[in-house]
């Protein structure tokens, strides 16, 4: 052996050796340079006061509990009045109106085209990205999640759902059926990703759809419930209703519960110490029950429909009971979030919120005058400090007045003249003109092969009834003629042929209708060749009787294969022949791309 190829072979297996730690390092996930793996937490019409860390002792949370104990909890944070305008500005970092956001429902939840999301920041810094649940921020690609920086998306993309147990849903584009209580799915969905053995860090984004309703809940969580003597209750008591309180207080232990799976697999996989886990809820309670005596519920801009629990945990970087004294909103999450990351925004947009990394951390409290607007519907107040100015142009010190009673305008003309013109400011460049929509529905886009087309964004014409004033998922019934019919104004954005599956039910007598699908010069014809009858799906596992429309149990049928030409057009749904009583009950229609 030569002098010279001993240290060469020594050379050889110390790098194979040192290989071989970092290569358990990673797998255990102890480098440091390691970027954090991110997972972001976002309950659906649950109320600041919907926790026990906040004083609620009429459920327990300790899993959600734990995280402000482990972590970081603003004193005051703030979204918007109802769902989907707070995920745009989660999702932006900008206020809802600026992204053309304007409605909850047929197609004014949609996010503008040239705005760059959360999820765009993460997967340009190298993260696999994903989102399980109530998106509700368009639905047709490239609105949809995973034309938004998520790759994979499991959920469903309306305002909300109309049944939580094994409901159709969707996975990346296809429908598919859920497996169990939608929350429990949704995080299994969620668990099995962030499992997933990847060089790479995560971003998942959770957003669930409760609290919201219907309240359906499973009886683990109810039976505690259902006849529990509750002790705390809202400002005005003869406001509540016992029933739908105890089922909202039973899905909040619920989201509790897992929560503290999720936590529990980070820790299993050894992933705890190096990812951050943010806990958001969308805006106020969905009904009257305590929130510790704030003035509003969801849909008001008072305290209490936009003040919502935020918690940020990443142990090591963030310390143990951090208190954050100072005022952060939805808008920050974006910025804040890619800056703990150790990456930049891609949203080239002038962003509303700001990055509050060192107040998370504890560095710094100071955000200066800083003043956060609340909006609505035309309702706009302001918040700066403890004082809110309300949308009538009363003065609060939340502080000293959190049901807000005592209007202090006068004797603060400082603050009142700030907010005053904070929202005027508001009023003058962010919400002229933001609901008037001229955008179309976009189908048939050349980088997607799905197309989902509901009911929700249709127009019934003739003697078709909608089965509920509430659209997100409703369906249409009564098509009893020939001039009846269904339209969407839309756009087909690439031409081609495409495959027309419709969800449906029709009982077994009124089978055999010939249908027509056209737009502009295109054509296709198919009959009703298959019985589906369905009762109404969800009234049985209500605690309390929904305003929304109930569901059904659905079936699909090919219609065939239209070739659409890309442009803007009408697309209409007709029977030509009706053999029965009607043609069917209508939910969604699929278009694939052949």
């Amino acid at each position: 052996m030569s002098r010279s190829t001993l240290p060469n072979r020594l050379l050889s297996k110390l790098l194979a050796a040192l290989f071989v730690i970092a290569e358990c390092q990673t797998q255990l996930g102890i480098v440091s340079a390691q970027k954090p793996n991110v997972l972001v937490i976002l309950t659906d019409d649950q109320g600041w006061g919907d926790l026990s860390l906040n004083g609620n002792t009429n459920l327990s949370t300790p899993n959600i509990d734990q995280l402000a104990a482990a972590g970081a909890s603003f004193g005051r944070f703030y979204v918007c009045p109802v769902c989907s305008p707070t995920r745009a500005e989660f999702l932006t970092g900008r206020y809802h109106p600026r992204s053309g956001v304007y409605s909850t429902s047929a197609g004014g939840e949609r996010l503008d085209l040239d705005e760059k999301t959360i999820g765009d920041t993460f997967k340009s810094g190298g993260y696999r990205t994903a989102a399980f649940g109530k998106w509700h921020n368009g639905m047709q690609y490239p609105y949809h999640p995973n034309g938004r920086g998520f790759d994979e998306y499991y959920g469903f993309c309306s305002g909300h759902w109309g049944h939580y147990w094994s409901p159709m849903l969707e996975h990346n584009g296809e429908i598919v059926q859920g497996k169990g209580f939608i929350i429990d799915d949704l995080t299994d969905h969620a668990i099995d990703f962030m499992k997933k053995d990847s060089e790479g860090p995560f971003f998942v984004y959770l957003p669930y759809n409760t609290p919201h309703s219907p309240m359906q809940v499973p009886d683990r969580w109810w039976d505690k419930f259902k006849d529990a003597e509750l002790k705390l209750h809202n400002r005005d008591p003869k406001k509540e209703n016992q029933q739908h309180l105890r089922a909202a207080l039973a899905m909040c232990e619920n989201i509790d519960w897992n929560v503290g799976r999720l936590l529990k697999t980070l820790e299993e996989t050894g992933k705890q110490d190096n990812t951050i886990v943010v806990y958001f809820s969308d805006n106020g309670p969905n009904g009257t029950r305590w929130n510790g005596g704030m003035k509003g519920r969801k849909g008001s801009t008072d305290e209490g429909g936009v003040r919502s629990p935020c918690l940020i945990r990443w142990p090591k970087k963030v310390p143990a009971g951090q208190k954050v004294t100072a005022n952060g909103a939805a808008i920050d999450l974006h910025p804040t979030l890619a800056s703990m990351a150790g990456i930049k925004t891609v949203n080239t947009k002038p962003l509303d919120g700001i990055d509050l990394t060192e107040q998370i951390k504890g560095t710094s409290q100071s955000t200066e005058d800083r003043v956060i607007v609340s909006h609505w519907r035309g309702k706009v107040s302001a918040k700066t400090g403890s004082y809110r100015m309300d949308t009538a142009g009363k003065l609060f010190d939340l502080n000293k007045d959190p049901g807000q009673y005592h209007n202090i305008a006068a004797s603060h003309s400082k603050v009142a003249a700030q907010l005053k013109s904070a929202i005027d400011k508001y009023k003058a460049e962010v919400t002229p003109g933001y609901d008037d929509d001229q955008r179309p529905f976009v189908i048939a886009h050349p980088d997607y092969p799905l197309t989902q087309i509901p009911a929700r964004d249709g127009k019934e014409h003739g003697g078709i009834k909608r089965s509920n004033r509430f659209r997100n998922s409703s369906f249409f019934m009564n098509w009893t003629k020939p001039e009846d019919s269904i339209t969407w104004d839309a756009e087909v954005l690439s031409t081609g042929r495409y495959e027309v599956e419709i969800y449906y039910s029709c009982p077994e007598g009124d089978v055999g209708s010939e249908i027509e699908l056209s737009f502009n010069d295109s054509t296709l014809s198919g009959a009703v060749t298959k019985a589906q009858a369905s009762d109404l799906v969800g009234a049985a596992e209500d605690h309390f009787e929904r305003a929304e429309s109930y569901e059904q149990n659905w079936t699909s049928m090919k219609l065939g294969e239209i070739s659409l030409k890309a442009g803007k057009g009408t697309l209409r749904l007709r029977a030509t022949r009706i053999p029965g009583s009607k043609v069917m009950d209508f939910r969604l229609m699929m278009l694939r791309r052949k």
